[in-house]
């Protein structure tokens, strides 16, 4: 999903700041919202490269005792390791062993300062961005984000399945977003045609962040469009495990705590399914794909598994070439060169830059009419988007989609607030405290949402222009997850950072016309970024792939 950016590298010392400078601790006036803790330590950022740990400066003003005291959390289970205690020494074999290990076992992506790396397998490679060691996670908070799994794909599919429901929602966005009014046109058009999708495939990723005060598991977004790294995050999490069998004496850490991530067997297991539910054995699995695309060997991981467990080939093709190659017969088969397709699984067409001209979107359309299941169907696209996750959290309108009143209360616990423009209470009270929320268009891969001051002028100008443009955006609570200390690899070099992280939980739909044929949590993400960056995305280059060790 786009290039890897480097974190610079250009200056080896960084002066110490207040963490109250990033992290401040006003109070909002009747919100509900809880404030943070007041971080009143001081912290510097230093890097080093490999084989020169012994040359990091550390500022005067860096109390690494005054830190553990001040990050400690109360609540036992959410209590953080502190690995700036480690030896620096220690820590320079570490990394050297790991990006051995990364080398060797292709938890790679493509170099951006390399020209063809995103055009030709093995040409360009670098290591992916990692923690050097799992970032610590409550278990009991772990084990709810699993068992919601499951509730959550099914509320997907029962709202992808209501139309009126999703266009109501987004018409008023429709009129202010081109790339959403796209969407919903296509969606429009197979509603006309009463296209059904009988065979239904969805392979999702909900993100978490657990709140520091409140140690509440918040919801930040549903992916249900290109839910990118099922096959790199299990491979760190193999690394973190080999790191602590070889060093967890030294560490103190038991690599039993790191739990099994299968994002990658269970994707290609669900992808498999589906394959076997269309009932042609000579078709393929068409993976749609963006152009230079540097994270190709995440999915060629997932691609490998998919032939050889399970005998199953893929292709790959750009909307571009999809669109020159691809026909539709008569009776619904997608022909790509020839070859019928069963599952059209995207790994783009989630931003409006995968459109560059209409022949894209003439290929997203003739995909949508085919009777290839598709993963996403243009519903489940639009069912994941910012705008039905704040109708979702209205009050009585899970009721609408889910019986089961347990279901309902797990699933509402995970909402953090969500609220439209329209809300003029809660605009003046962003206006006010924009530091409290999160201004988010209806768009994916990181890098789009507002923060802060810019958030704020945003805010006054929609207010004074009255403009219908406000439909474009949703309000979010601001999560303040705990800052923990580690050790961030990008590019072989180390950076001794205080960094938050966000969780997200794979999950695999598959269903039969009435029959549910696969229902599961699938795995782990874990990013890890510094605790100053506003925005998570690995691809986009804000952070690193990372690990759980359960506390």
């Amino acid at each position: 999903m786009g290039p890897i950016q480097a974190i610079p590298t250009t200056a080896f010392y960084v002066p110490a700041r207040n963490l109250t400078d990033s992290h401040p601790k006003p109070h909002l006036p009747n919100s509900g919202f809880p404030s943070r803790l007041d971080f009143s330590c001081c912290w510097s950022r230093s890097a080093c490269k490999v084989g020169s740990f012994g040359s990091w400066v550390v500022a005067p003003a860096f109390n690494l005792r005054r830190v553990a005291r001040v990050m400690e959390i109360k609540n036992e289970e959410a209590a953080s390791l502190n690995l700036h205690d480690t030896n620096e020494d220690l820590v320079d074999k570490i990394m050297y062993d790991a990006l051995v290990w990364s080398s060797l076992h292709g938890l790679v992506v493509g170099d951006r300062n390399h020209q063809r790396s995103g055009a030709v397998p093995g040409v360009g490679m670098v290591h992916a961005p990692f923690a050097l060691l799992p970032v610590s996670f409550p278990e009991s908070q772990w084990k709810h984000a699993c068992e919601v799994a499951p509730i959550f794909n099914e509320l997907i599919d029962r709202v992808s399945l209501d139309g009126k429901f999703l266009q109501d929602a987004l018409s008023r966005t429709k009129k202010v977003d081109a790339f959403t009014s796209r969407l919903l046109d296509i969606h429009g058009k197979m509603m006309e045609l009463n296209k059904k999708e009988d065979i239904r495939l969805g392979l999702h990723r909900s993100d978490y962040m657990l709140d520091e005060q409140t140690k509440l598991l918040l919801q930040i977004e549903f992916n249900t469009i290109s839910s990118s790294f099922p096959g790199l995050s299990c491979l760190v999490t193999r690394l973190h495990r080999y790191l602590i069998q070889v060093y967890g004496d030294n560490l103190g850490l038991d690599a039993q705590r790191i739990p099994e991530n299968s994002a990658t067997t269970k994707f290609a297991e669900a992808l498999a399914k589906a394959w076997k539910e269309y009932n042609n054995p000579k078709a393929v699995v068409l993976i749609v794909v963006q152009p230079g695309e540097r994270n190709m060997y995440d999915q060629h991981w997932l691609f490998s598994v998919l032939r050889e467990r399970h005998n199953v080939t893929a292709i790959r093709k750009t909307l571009s070439e999809i669109h020159a190659d691809g026909q539709l017969l008569p009776d619904g088969t997608l022909l790509i060169q020839g070859a019928v397709v069963a599952v059209i699984y995207f790994r783009a067409g989630y931003t409006p830059t995968d459109y560059p001209s209409e022949s894209e979107w003439q290929a997203r359309s003739l995909m949508e009419e085919s009777s290839a299941v598709k993963c996403p169907s243009i519903s489940y696209h639009l069912a994941g988007t910012k705008k039905i996750q704040q109708e979702l959290a209205k009050p009585h309108v899970l009721e609408r989609f889910l019986e089961d009143k347990e279901d309902v209360e797990k699933i509402r616990k995970c909402f953090a607030g969500l609220w439209s423009l329209e809300d003029a209470d809660i605009v003046e009270k962003a206006i006010k405290n924009p530091e409290f929320f999160v201004m988010k268009p209806q768009r994916e891969g990181g890098g789009n949402n507002i923060y802060g001051e810019d958030m704020r002028e945003s805010l006054l100008r929609l207010r004074k222009e009255k403009s219908e443009e406000d439909a474009a955006y949703i309000l979010m609570q601001r999560i303040f997850p705990s800052v923990v200390p580690t050790f961030l690899i990008r590019d072989g070099i180390c950076y001794k950072e205080h960094a938050v992280s966000e969780l997200g939980i794979y999950g695999a739909y598959l269903r039969s016309k009435e029959t549910v044929i696969m229902n599961e949590k699938c795995g782990y993400l874990m990013r890890t970024k510094v605790s100053s960056s506003n925005e998570g995305g690995v691809a986009a280059g804000f952070a690193v792939l990372d690990s759980i060790y359960l506390s």
